[in-house]
């Protein structure tokens, strides 16, 4: 007599392999290697702190921003000219599609996804989530869009706080290659944890899901910045690993021509795709506008767990920050309020903490600024004491000299001609080249 199964029987069946399935998976993805391919540091519209007379905070167009805050007044007519201006900001996004531009520093054949609310104040809720490989404009490639899934489910919570990772999809990402991530916010998610200054372009619809749409022709507006995005990932070997790059504007970018992956990260993850003993390694940019290592709220004392520990498959970091303290510190016409050996131990204090997570720490000079309107001589005299001790003092696993690569050999105060951008303060894209060839990839090795 035949064997049968009944359909409960068969139901059973089906019900058990489904879930020997899915725990495969999850194991798979438990056991996976992931590698940062792209990241950024998040900021948020804090309130400003208050301005002591002396030492009035200053939008980036005129040198040294408030922390975390709206752009305050414009430079004086005096001032430097200013290449490119500050993105714009939105309020907040009600039943839209966002969908934002990235490069993907490495490649891999498995992705996803970090969304976070890291310092948002009230929860948000995303709707539906894909990622793509971009084409051109708001358009992505045909075939390659993926719908991103949290812990199975289609849609996610943000709540305050909250980092989320997305379930991990095939999609073939080429080096180098810029990724479209797609996020439909369907209730109004007031000021956005953000990314201010992402120099990629960012297409918000004006109504409803487009998350899975070829374009976006119903534009609402184009910005510059991130939105809740906080990294991609990709699946590696277990002996890859990502650099992150841990600074101010001069990390993030500033003053290089948007949407032309000009700055010096973005050149260096070239670099280190372009030589065979390197291309395994990811370059995440945590480059933050204004931002001080002193300070509340977003600093870079205050930032490193979030921004650098916290990254996927982190091997190194470099630290090229202090020239907005040494400005702020060193303006009106009383005594600097800060020394050298104030950031020196700073550096300490960022050095031990990284080495014990294994981090390696890459300690960088500080780039000239003489010529605009936050230069001070004593404040010169900070930053040269400064340099001088990160290229002797031996505390870093490894230095990359970029005021060295950098400034005029005539006046070292100043950026050379080459190198500068109208506001005297950041290089331009030459600059960025320049210290990104700087950069010894045997650190890396």
């Amino acid at each position: 007599m035949p064997h049968r199964i009944s359909r409960f029987g068969g139901w059973l069946i089906v019900l058990a392999l489904a879930v020997a399935s899915a725990d495969a998976e999850g194991q798979r993805t438990v056991a996976e290697h992931w590698i940062a391919t792209w990241g950024t540091a998040q900021t948020h519209y804090l309130a400003p702190p208050p301005i002591p007379p002396a030492a009035p905070a200053q939008s980036p167009a005129s040198g040294t921003p408030a922390q975390s805050a709206p752009p305050a007044a414009a430079p004086p007519a005096s001032g430097p000219a200013r290449r490119f201006g500050i993105p714009p900001r939105i309020p907040g996004l009600n039943n839209q599609t966002v969908r934002m531009i990235v490069r993907a520093s490495r490649g891999g054949q498995r992705v996803r996804i970090r969304l976070a609310n890291a310092l948002g104040a009230r929860s948000v809720r995303v709707a539906a989530a894909h990622i793509s490989i971009r084409e051109a404009g708001a358009a992505i490639v045909a075939g390659s869009d993926r719908v991103l899934t949290f812990s199975g489910q289609p849609a996610t919570m943000l709540y305050a706080g909250q980092t989320v990772l997305s379930d991990p999809v095939a999609l073939n990402v080429a080096p180098l290659s810029d990724l479209a991530v797609s996020l439909h916010l369907p209730g109004d998610t007031g000021p956005p944890t953000n990314h201010l200054f992402g120099l990629r372009p960012t297409y918000v619809s004006k109504e409803g899901d487009f998350t899975g749409a070829r374009d976006i022709a119903d534009v609402a507006t184009t910005t510059q910045s991130y939105y809740w995005l906080a990294g991609i990932d990709v699946s590696g070997a277990a002996g890859d690993g990502v650099l992150v790059t841990f600074g101010d504007s001069i990390t993030d970018g500033d003053q290089s021509t948007p949407d032309a992956n000009g700055a010096w990260p973005t050149v260096l993850a070239g670099r280190l795709q372009a030589n065979r003993s390197t291309h395994c390694i990811g370059v995440v940019n945590a480059g933050i506008s204004g931002n001080r290592v002193f300070g509340d709220n977003n600093s870079a004392l205050a930032r490193l767990d979030h921004d650098v520990f916290s990254v996927p498959g982190v091997r190194w970091m470099t630290v090229l920050e202090g020239i907005n303290d040494i400005t702020g510190a060193t303006r009106g016409n009383g005594p600097p309020t800060l020394t050298a050996q104030d950031l020196i131990g700073a550096y300490r204090q960022i050095i031990q903490r990284a080495h014990q997570r294994n981090v390696k720490v890459i300690g960088c000079t500080i780039t000239p600024y003489g010529g605009s309107n936050v230069f001070t001589e004593a404040g010169e005299a900070i930053r040269r004491a400064v340099n001088e001790w990160i290229r002797t003092g031996g505390e870093f696993d490894a230095v990359v000299d970029f005021d060295r690569a950098t400034r005029d050999s005539t006046d070292p105060s100043r950026f050379r001609a080459e190198a500068d951008s109208p506001d005297l303060l950041h290089p331009g894209d030459a600059g960025y080249r320049l210290m990104a060839e700087a950069f010894d990839l045997r650190i890396l090795r």
